[in-house]
């Protein structure tokens, strides 16, 4: 599945007329990021060990919040992917570096 193909079957799950349509989803994915967060918290913090399928799940609900999002402002969720790929790119050109982090370029037409 691509990126449009799951925003656009994703859509089918949105409440309709719900007031505050992107409030709901900005918290929604404060929410689930939260939840992503709780997961590694409990790996190194309270010796749990991971469970791949609730990280799958969690990380699941976080993209549903990303779509919705996008969807709301009438953006497509591969052309996000793309562009956050070039920004990656025109920061990092070999890999992600200490130096290139330090000396970052990012400029507006990047982004």
């Amino acid at each position: 599945m691509n990126f449009s193909e799951y925003q656009k079957i994703s859509a089918r799950t949105v409440t309709p007329s719900l007031k505050n349509e992107i409030l709901c989803y900005g918290l929604g994915i404060s929410g689930e990021a939260g939840e992503v967060t709780d997961l590694i918290k409990k790996v190194y913090f309270h010796g749990h060990k991971l469970d791949k399928q609730d990280m799958a799940k969690e990380l699941g609900d976080v993209m549903w919040y990303i779509s919705q999002i996008a969807s709301f402002e009438n953006l497509d969720l591969a052309e996000i992917a793309q562009l956050n790929i070039n920004k990656l790119k025109k920061r990092y050109p070999h890999g992600f570096s200490t130096e290139d982090s330090i000396k970052r370029v990012d400029t507006k037409e990047t982004q």
